[in-house]
């Protein structure tokens, strides 16, 4: 519960800043298109444990962003906030490609339109960019949300693996089966399955039915 719990948060938190992202990497024109849609994927493929130690350095109280966050009295690291943010920040990269690509199918012509009629960016996004690629968004929503059931690594190095506080699903695969608890450890991986196999049954599915109809 806990897991899913902090998964779903973990979406909700990469939506605004992965829409933003998406539809600037999607329409945006600019210097250093590359460089950032280069950094916003990064995650997929540097090791999850990099990823980890690098939000640790950030986060932690001698950190840079860990003493901003401690002079409000927030701590991050090894509490149920760093896994969140561990979660986030894995799944945030899938939800950027598959949000980019729905954006892309969509015909420039209706924003265009809109525009003309005096419909601000931010208006045209709204009503027409967003509702038109509106599968891909709940695809890449849910691609987010499996990412973030599976996280790991990073998990693991920000936020430990406290039972009842910061242990995921995942981390308990790893704790089960390097003490020996072999069914416990199967039982989880069990879950996860189901969980992970339900959200890329739908992801797949909403991107099907996207790709039909463009």
């Amino acid at each position: 519960m806990f897991t899913v719990a902090t998964a779903a948060g973990a979406t909700v938190v990469m939506i605004v800043p992965g829409l933003a992202l998406a539809w600037l990497l999607a329409r945006g024109r600019f210097r250093g298109h590359l460089l950032l849609e280069t950094l916003v994927s990064l995650p997929l493929v540097m090791p999850p444990v990099a990823t980890g130690l690098i939000l640790l350095i950030l986060c932690s109280p001698r950190g840079p962003v860990g003493r901003i966050l401690a002079t409000a009295g927030i701590e991050v690291v090894f509490t149920w906030k760093a896994v969140l943010l561990a979660m986030a920040v894995m799944g945030l990269p899938l939800f950027v490609r598959t949000v980019k690509a729905g954006i892309e199918q969509v015909d420039r012509r209706y924003e265009a339109a809109a525009a003309t009629l005096g419909a601000a960016p931010l208006r045209v996004f709204l009503t027409i960019t967003l509702p038109l690629s509106l599968p891909s968004v709940v695809a890449g929503t849910m691609l987010g949300f499996a990412r973030a059931i599976g996280e790991f690594g990073a998990t693991i190095v920000i936020a430990g693996s406290i039972p009842g506080a910061t242990r995921t699903l995942a981390v308990a695969i790893y704790t089960f089966t390097e003490t020996g608890r072999d069914a416990d450890a199967a039982v989880m991986v069990g879950v996860s399955a189901m969980i992970a196999f339900g959200s890329l049954w739908l992801s797949n599915r909403l991107t099907s039915q996207s790709s039909a109809r463009s």
